[in-house]
């Protein structure tokens, strides 16, 4: 029978970890019920559906 030693651990402190920014989707609509995305010359749909659920489509 043959035994596997530990994986050794670093001993330094991991990095400290930065909070998700997050925002309220109203605030990010606006009242609307789509927004437009752009991002890398592509634009991306944000849509609020009938039953406030949201749906993102390129």
């Amino acid at each position: 029978m043959r035994v596997h030693a530990p994986a050794s651990r670093s001993t330094s402190s991991p990095a400290p970890v930065s909070p998700v920014r997050r925002i309220d989707s109203q605030r990010l609509l606006d009242g609307e019920r789509e927004l437009v995305i752009e991002h890398q010359g592509n634009e991306y749909h944000l849509r609020l559906t009938r039953n406030d659920k949201l749906i993102l489509t390129k």
